[in-house]
């Protein structure tokens, strides 16, 4: 087993080093599927829910979720975009977890002109995401995973495809309801580019690491996560006037805090604050709630249901909507 760590761990060190700072296509990977994740704060690797949808920042975590069980999840974007998607995670034995999932950002209807402005008709941009994932159980700690995923755009005339890995690993001691966690998500490239010169845009590369911990005489479950650990120049965030930023806020800007109340075993109420979409919101005009997310759901042996509220953009508030089924 240590050699399987070891060896996975080496893994997740050199292509961190190889990952790409440059600008990156297929941004729509950054929104979670996962209701509870978006009321956290949008990114999280290190959160133990049994719904198929958690895996999909870190796979390592499928090993937690019930046998045969379904999902299905709906979010709604700005200008009539909406996500869609569709989960299903199976068990083999006691340490195998397969996962497969599907998902469809429709960006809406969108008008198409000629060079003079006149609208010629329009056009609907959309990406679509396919993903096979597997987790394997090392130990009664430890558990790794994969993702491979099949990626696709099209914007009009224009069309791209690429192929990405995500990699992560979870520590999770049930009796001190402590989770640790390390995940690199979209390692890959594209195989069709938008561009006729063949000239490929990077993906939206993710370097993470997260811990969760429950309190031992309270009901309620911290998330801290780390997030784009490989970016530290001033020209990844956004500001109003292109300025530099200084190390502290570039710190600030990894941070994603989350915290859980559990009332009974079987709900929740979550809320979360992701530092670097309310420094990016404030910087482009907005300052109510920039930054702030929340929700809550229901869990119950066979049936799960989860809802959340983010903003994502100056434009529009986001609500998603999880339901899950196991098949026991």
């Amino acid at each position: 087993m240590k050699k399987i760590l070891h060896t996975l761990l080496f893994c997740l060190f050199v292509l961190t080093i190889s990952a790409q700072e440059s600008e990156s296509s297929f941004t729509s990977l950054g929104f979670p599927i996962s209701s509870h994740i978006a009321a956290l704060g949008g990114q999280n690797i290190s959160l133990i829910d049994d719904a198929p949808a958690i895996g999909t920042q870190n796979p390592a975590l499928y090993a937690n979720v019930s046998d045969k069980s379904l999902g299905l999840m709906f979010m709604t974007y700005a200008a009539g975009s909406n996500l869609m998607g569709a989960q299903f995670v199976k068990a083999f034995g006691e340490r195998h977890t397969a996962a497969f999932s599907a998902q469809l950002f429709n960006y809406g209807s969108i008008d198409e002109t000629d060079e003079q402005g006149l609208v010629t008709g329009s056009f609907s941009p959309s990406d679509f995401v396919l993903n096979a994932g597997y987790s394997y159980l090392f130990s009664d700690f430890v558990s790794g995973g994969a993702n491979l995923k099949f990626l696709s755009a099209s914007y009009g005339g224009y069309n791209a495809v690429a192929v990405a890995v995500d990699l992560g690993l979870n520590y999770y001691d049930e009796e001190r309801d402590l989770s640790i966690s390390v995940a690199m998500n979209n390692l890959g490239r594209q195989v069709k580019t938008f561009h006729e010169d063949g000239v490929a845009e990077s993906l939206p590369f993710n370097l993470m690491a997260g811990v969760t911990m429950g309190l031992e005489h309270a009901p309620v479950r911290f998330s801290l996560t780390l997030t784009d650990l490989t970016r530290w120049k001033s020209s990844y965030w956004y500001t109003q006037s292109g300025e530099s930023i200084d190390f502290g806020r570039k710190l600030l800007n990894h941070l994603v805090l989350g915290l859980d109340v559990l009332p009974t075993q079987s709900t929740y109420l979550s809320v979360g604050f992701n530092a670097r979409r309310a420094y990016e919101l404030k910087q482009a005009g907005g300052s109510h709630g920039a930054g702030l997310t929340f929700g809550g759901g229901l869990r119950l042996s066979t049936f799960k249901l989860g809802f959340s509220y983010a903003k994502y953009s100056l434009s529009a508030s986001s609500l998603m909507f999880n339901l899950a089924y196991s098949f026991k």
